[in-house]
């Protein structure tokens, strides 16, 4: 679709409909507002769905379901907190070491040329999910940005989430949560 702004620029309307579930927030089952991390970090039974790729003591990692580009990371704490400094210093410690376990399972499969890494602390500073802190980790190219955003405000990710989850998961095994279940 394509559309005229008032000063006349040209604007072209891409739909995103499989979003809506985000902007709208998730909800539990009494249909209150859910944190989709909070919701991955209870619920294990549901790691495929949820997109959850490791399990530590303290954080977890996660695809990103609206990534930036494919492999496009988040690594978060268990609980449920807004900054930095309230998380304690074991889940710190724990998210670093997770930050440098997941460049390399990603250098494995993707073999990126570099990535970007990164914290947004507040929704005045980018943060989508300004009540739980998390890490984004994502891979880059050479020549990953290419026309379409600087011409079209389009952004081309070459696989989808699912896919790179099947592909990914397997270099993920034997976490944590694996061990446990596999001494029980």
């Amino acid at each position: 679709m394509v559309g005229v702004t008032g000063d006349g620029k040209v604007l072209r309307t891409v739909f995103t409909p499989w979003r809506l579930k985000y902007i709208l927030g998730f909800k539990n089952k009494k249909g209150k507002k859910r944190c989709f991390l909070c919701d991955a970090a209870e619920h294990p039974e549901h790691d495929a769905e949820n997109l959850v790729l490791y399990r530590g003591r303290n954080a977890f990692i996660i695809m990103n379901r609206y990534p930036y580009n494919t492999g496009h990371l988040l690594i978060a704490p268990y609980r449920h907190v807004g900054d930095w400094l309230e998380l304690t210093p074991e889940e710190r410690a724990e998210i670093a070491e997770l930050i440098a376990f997941a460049e390399e399972k990603l250098r494995e499969l993707l073999a990126p040329d570099g990535f970007n890494v990164g914290i947004n602390i507040g929704a005045v500073a980018g943060a989508g999910l300004p009540g739980h802190v998390h890490v984004h980790i994502v891979p880059r190219w050479k020549g990953d940005t290419n026309f379409l955003p600087v011409v079209s405000d389009v952004r081309l990710v070459p696989e989808n989430v699912e896919g790179t989850y099947e592909r990914l998961r397997p270099l993920f095994s034997g976490n944590d949560q694996d061990q446990k279940k596999s001494k029980e």
